[in-house]
């Protein structure tokens, strides 16, 4: 018999607020509520809260955790700032992508969120590569409860509701404070291309946070709504981050992937080595963004042509609610990855013109 999936702390309120649940890495969330549309477009002008209760949180600390993280992470974390958070890659020797993680430096350790598929894989490969390091591991995934609020009203919402203020709490910043007799921590990072918050409290407390957050299902909030995972896809493809699974793998490098940014070749860690004789030689495919004729949909595999040639592969694809448009992204190889270039995506037997686009899709509007 499979397992059954595991439910987070919010299980109870999406059952009640009419959420349909899948199994999404051995978690039951919810996929959507009252459609993926209708939660994509409410996210964009408005505030939705997401469930991300699967993601790992990780707790690490000793002496050498600074040291050990730096071996382990792409990002350069030396003598990172008290209250800051770092995108990073955890990668193979070969430069392969382990997963992709948010590291916060605290007053006295250091946390990690992982993807939820991937969490007892970082845990095993922390395990794996912590000997020789002063530092010891904590997985806190089943004791915490994280909400990520996003749109453009978060920080009028939350202010309403915590009277705390949020606004000039920097991005990639996180900050805690006392709320109800409970410890909770925000940080300020998200993934949709809109303003947010993500908010992470003792599994035993979401009860009370909650009703003041959505209302219940005959009495909602004003503002807030409840959003699945349909929405969060939409939303992250229209805003070209990228996905574990998707745009990033095992099976390829950080570079390819687009994401060199978080990676620091002036330091040693692990993959850094395949990296650096990546870099000398040159990158045979890139991540591109593309935009499809029609509405239909490219979906993950299908394949990229130009010619009567096979140049690539698509990692991620929607019809953009925001946009109207079919859009996806993809690994192609470097020849054909300037912006305008025309390709063709096989839609399982119907070549479909498509061409090279810049990423993101859809930046979010700036403040009058």
């Amino acid at each position: 018999m499979p397992n059954e999936p595991l439910k987070t702390p919010l299980y109870q309120t999406h059952v009640d607020f009419g959420g349909r649940m899948v199994d999404f890495a051995g978690w039951s969330l919810p996929i959507s509520f009252v459609g993926i549309t209708k939660e994509h477009i409410h996210t964009r002008t408005a505030c939705s809260v997401f469930d991300v209760s699967h993601m790992g949180r990780l707790s690490l600390r000793g002496a050498d955790t600074e040291r050990f993280l730096n071996r382990l992470c792409t990002r350069n974390l030396t003598d990172a700032d008290i209250g800051r958070s770092y995108y990073s890659h955890i990668c193979r020797e070969d430069g392969g992508v382990l997963d992709d993680v948010i590291v916060s430096r605290y007053e006295d350790h250091w946390g990690i969120v992982c993807n939820g598929a991937n969490r007892e894989k970082i845990v095993s490969w922390i395990h794996e590569q912590e000997s020789g390091f002063d530092v010891s591991l904590a997985d806190e995934t089943t004791s915490t409860a994280m909400i990520a609020l996003q749109g453009p009203k978060t920080m009028e919402v939350i202010r309403g509701i915590s009277g705390q203020e949020f606004s000039g709490l920097k991005r990639y910043r996180f900050t805690s404070f006392d709320f109800l007799g409970m410890k909770i921590c925000v940080y300020r990072s998200g993934y949709t291309g809109e303003d947010g918050l993500e908010i992470v409290v003792p599994a035993g407390a979401i009860s009370m946070l909650v009703p003041r957050l959505l209302g219940t299902k005959e009495n909602p909030h004003a503002t807030i709504r409840p959003a699945g995972l349909g929405a969060r896809d939409t939303l992250r493809i229209e805003a070209a981050m990228p996905l574990y699974g998707h745009e990033l793998s095992e099976d390829w490098d950080t570079l390819t992937a687009g994401q060199g940014w978080c990676v620091d070749l002036s330091k040693d860690f692990i993959g850094a080595e395949a990296m650096r004789r990546l870099q000398a030689e040159g990158l045979r495919r890139k991540l591109v963004g593309l935009a499809l004729d029609g509405r239909r949909i490219a979906r993950q595999d299908y394949r990229i042509l130009r010619g009567d040639r096979d140049i690539g592969v698509v990692t991620s694809g929607t019809l953009s609610p925001t946009l109207g448009q079919s859009i996806a992204m993809g690994f192609v190889a470097s020849e054909f990855t300037d912006i305008g270039t025309e390709l063709e995506i096989d839609l399982r037997g119907k070549r479909v013109a498509a061409r090279v686009v810049k990423l993101p899709f859809y930046k979010k509007p700036k403040p009058l």
